[in-house]
């Protein structure tokens, strides 16, 4: 009799102990559990008001007209200098896009215009290269001939920038 009631005493701290970690996996799988199917209805099933609003804001894709490059005489400032630059517009619609290729000619012209009042010095920092974007969007923004809306130009970016 002995030996059974040394097995009983030894056998009774096992089982709190069993039934302890049963019960800490059990509460961590219904964790999970809940959390995974909390996630999947969150996915699915958010109510308009509060999904996110750039899935339904559909984003037009971008309509770039390049122009041709051009090669320019600076103004001199001791030494004789030149630019050759690439410029490519950003329209906000097809129609402006219609609009700059039918008056191309124009569009160069204005753009040269800028361009040739220009000194070598003034474009060597990055805030003045900036700001000759900025003229040649003002000057293209203006309308292209009489009887016409100004352009919906978005921006002006250099593709190709070398200063001589």
């Amino acid at each position: 009799m002995t030996d059974a009631a040394a097995s009983t005493t030894t056998d009774t701290p096992a089982a709190p102990q069993k039934g302890r970690r049963l019960l800490w996996l059990s509460l961590a799988a219904l964790l999970l559990g809940g959390a995974g199917a909390l996630w999947w209805f969150m996915q699915g099933s958010l109510p308009a008001c509060l999904q996110s609003t750039s899935k339904s804001a559909k984003v037009s894709d971008p309509i770039f007209v390049p122009l041709e490059p051009f090669t320019v005489n600076l103004q001199p400032n001791g030494r004789a200098r030149f630019l050759h630059i690439a410029v490519t517009l950003k329209v906000a619609e097809a129609p402006a896009q219609a609009l700059l290729v039918k008056y191309l000619p124009e569009v160069r012209s204005r753009v040269l215009a800028v361009l040739a009042n220009l000194e070598a010095d003034a474009l060597l920092l990055p805030e003045e290269k900036t700001r000759l974007a900025g003229d040649i969007q003002k000057r293209l923004q203006e309308p292209l001939a009489p009887g016409l809306a100004p352009q919906a130009l978005t921006s002006v970016m250099f593709t190709t920038f070398m200063l001589q």
